[in-house]
């Protein structure tokens, strides 16, 4: 493959997958943190119903009314996770498969009403994503990433992303100390007069944008798989707060690259002329980085030599 190919065909969705990888793995974090990574699975499929009626009011992809309803889907969600709790007297678990399930369900059945398979809309993007159609056509070469008018030929759903990883990292920058302390000593907070049901909003409309973000290019797939993966696998590396967000993020990074080259390269290797799902395969190396990691923990390793003695 030649360098002009590659900017043209690979180099755009394998940096859109980093993007998706990397921002879900980070907010993925603070869900791990808190002990509710359940709940990043149930807002990456409550999100559908409010992505649904985003199109079908306004009729487009525009990025604003699909976030918008995606957001008000989310709060939905978890309103409803919380009354089902409360009527049924159901487990967290239980409450949000309950609820996700049936919001995911709903979802699709919007998406078929509303008529969004034929601006692509349909059930494929949502599963899978649309990663291998983001192509860089205006790319003429190396000097193409200088070049502004190139630049701005970038797909949409790249651009997306890219607004969404920023947003991520300006936001955390700013609420760093309180996340931290919403997440390990809310008993303390509430004796220093910290309330930290604004920050748990944050975090929700947070994980709710980058959902809608993440849904035009990779699926629901790789978004559940990015919001779990990269912080499972560095929280069996380090208990560290700070060090989790970074290996969170460069497991996010590692898995994209991996899953995607692994995509791009894997049938041609063996001989096969069935292609692979970029965004399957991406999943596929979230779960091999877990094993990785499980077996290279320090903490089994601790756990081993103090077994021993």
């Amino acid at each position: 493959m030649s360098t002009l190919d590659f900017l043209q065909l690979d180099l755009v969705p394998m940096l859109a997958a980093v993007l998706a990888c990397v921002t879900c793995g980070v907010l993925g974090t603070l869900l791990l943190l808190t002990r509710n990574s359940m709940m990043g699975d149930a807002i990456s499929h409550a999100v559908l119903p409010g992505i649904g009626l985003g199109f079908w009011i306004t009729g487009t992809r525009a990025p604003l009314p699909m976030v918008a309803g995606a957001i008000a889907a989310a709060v939905l969600a978890v309103g409803m996770i919380g009354l089902v709790r409360r009527l049924a007297r159901l487990e967290a678990g239980a409450a949000m498969g309950v609820v996700f399930s049936g919001l995911f369900a709903l979802g699709m059945m919007i998406l078929v009403w509303s008529g969004a398979e034929r601006v692509d809309l349909d059930l494929d993007c949502v599963l899978y994503g649309v990663l291998e159609t983001l192509i860089w056509p205006a790319a003429k070469g190396p000097e193409s990433l200088l070049d502004p008018a190139a630049l701005a030929a970038l797909p949409a759903e790249f651009l997306l992303l890219l607004g969404m990883a920023a947003v991520t990292c300006v936001a955390l920058a700013l609420a760093w100390k309180e996340l931290r302390l919403a997440a390990f000593d809310p008993a303390f907070g509430a004796v220093i007069g910290f309330d930290p049901r604004p920050v748990r909003a944050l975090l929700m409309v947070l994980i709710a944008a980058a959902c809608v973000a993440a849904f035009w290019a990779v699926g629901s797939i790789l978004v559940i798989a990015a919001l779990i993966g990269p912080p499972a696998i560095a929280r069996l590396l380090t208990d560290r707060y700070a060090t989790q967000f970074l290996l969170a993020a460069a497991a996010g990074a590692g898995m994209a690259v991996a899953g995607y080259g692994a995509a791009a390269l894997g049938p041609a290797a063996l001989g096969w002329a069935q292609g692979f799902n970029a965004a399957g395969m991406i999943a596929v190396m979230a779960g091999l980085g877990f094993a990785l990691a499980a077996w290279a923990s320090p903490f089994r390793r601790r756990r081993a030599a103090a077994s021993r003695a």
